[in-house]
C-alpha cells in the first residue's frame, strides 16, 4: 500500500510524508512580524469544533506560526487568508498533527484529535497528490469510509454506494470508475472533496480547494460549503482570492505568522486589518477595498 493511501483516517498522505512535504515546501520565513493588536479571537470556548492556544511551529528553528489562539464558530464557513508563507497550510497541517507543533494544545470538539478523528475531514492541497498511482474516483472517495468499514476489509456494495453518492454531490458520477490520472485538476479536487463528505464529518478542513480549478468546479464547491453550514457544519479554508471572500464566507481569520484578527467577515474584512495582513500591497488591497465600497452601496 503506498504511503499516501495509509491516512490515519483525514488525509490521503502518511504522518511521515506530511511532514516531510510539509518540512520542504516553505521557503525561509521573513523575521516574526511584530505582535498585532489584541483581537477577540473567541479563544474561551474549550467544546469549539476547533480551539487552539498558544500554538508556534518552526521549520528548522525558522518560526512559521507565532502564539496563535483561535476558536473556530460552530456551523460557519472560515476563510483562512493571509500572503504566501504566512504559514496558512502549515495552520491546517499542525492542527491535524501532519507537522510538529513547538508548542500549544489544539482540541477539537473539546477532546484530543486522536479521539474524534472521525469527526474532522481533511482535503489537502491538490499538488500534493501522486495523481499517477492506479486507481478510480470511485476508490479514492471509498478511502474516506475506511474508517468506518474496517483497515483491509473489501469495499461492499454498501459503501460503493456511499461513495457513488459523494461523488454525486459533486457532480463527478459519471467518472467513478476514470483513473484518477485522467481527471483535469479541477475533476481531480472535486474527487478529493467527495471523499471528504464521504466521512460525514463534522468539521472539514480545506487546503486552497479553489486553487487552479475552474468556475464550474469553484461553483460546485462553494455549492457544496453552503450545504455544509445548512447542515451545521464548520469549514476552515485556505483561500488567496480576496475579492471572493465576503461572498462566500461567514468569517475570515487573517493570519501572516501571527493571528492578525478573527470574527465575522462583516466586522474583520476590512482595509485596516487586510493592510495589517498584508503589509505593502496596496494595489491588492485597494481593489478589494474599492469591491467593499461597491458592495456597501448596493
Amino acid at each position: 500500500m503506498p504511503q499516501w493511501v495509509a491516512d490515519r483516517g483525514t488525509t490521503l498522505w502518511s504522518h511521515h510524508a506530511m511532514k516531510s512535504f510539509g518540512t520542504r515546501s516553505f521557503m525561509p520565513s521573513p523575521p516574526v512580524p511584530p505582535a498585532p493588536q489584541p483581537v477577540a479571537t473567541g479563544a474561551e470556548h474549550p467544546q469549539a469544533p476547533l480551539s487552539i492556544h498558544d500554538m508556534t511551529v518552526a521549520y528548522h528553528r525558522r518560526p512559521v506560526l507565532w502564539d496563535v489562539d483561535y476558536d473556530a464558530p460552530f456551523g460557519k464557513l472560515v476563510a483562512v487568508v493571509g500572503p504566501n508563507g504566512a504559514g496558512k497550510s502549515t495552520l491546517i497541517k499542525a492542527v491535524l498533527e501532519l507537522v510538529p507543533r513547538a508548542s500549544g494544545q489544539v482540541h477539537f470538539f473539546g477532546q484530543p484529535y486522536r479521539k474524534v478523528r472521525e469527526r474532522v475531514a481533511y482535503v489537502p492541497q491538490r499538488s500534493s497528490v501522486d495523481w499517477d498511482f492506479p486507481v478510480s474516483a470511485l476508490q479514492v472517495v471509498a478511502m474516506g469510509l475506511y474508517r468506518r468499514i474496517g483497515w483491509f476489509l473489501p469495499v461492499t456494495k454498501k459503501w460503493k454506494v456511499k461513495a457513488l453518492e459523494a461523488l454525486e454531490r459533486v457532480g463527478m458520477a459519471d467518472y467513478a470508475q476514470r483513473q484518477i490520472s485522467q481527471l483535469s485538476g479541477g475533476q481531480q479536487q472535486r474527487v478529493f472533496l467527495a471523499r471528504a463528505l464521504a466521512q460525514d464529518a463534522d468539521l472539514y478542513l480545506m487546503d486552497e480547494p479553489f486553487a487552479g480549478v475552474d468556475a464550474s468546479t469553484e461553483r460546485a464547491i462553494v455549492s457544496v460549503l453552503w450545504d455544509l453550514r445548512k447542515s451545521g457544519k464548520t469549514a476552515l479554508v485556505v483561500h488567496h482570492d480576496l475579492q471572493t471572500v465576503p461572498e462566500y464566507f461567514d468569517h475570515v481569520l487573517l493570519l501572516n505568522m501571527r493571528l492578525v484578527a478573527a470574527g465575522p467577515t462583516s466586522d474583520v474584512f476590512t482595509p485596516d486589518n487586510l493592510r495589517a495582513t498584508y503589509g505593502g500591497q496596496l494595489a491588492l488591497l485597494a481593489q478589494v477595498g474599492h469591491k467593499m465600497k461597491l458592495g456597501g452601496e448596493t
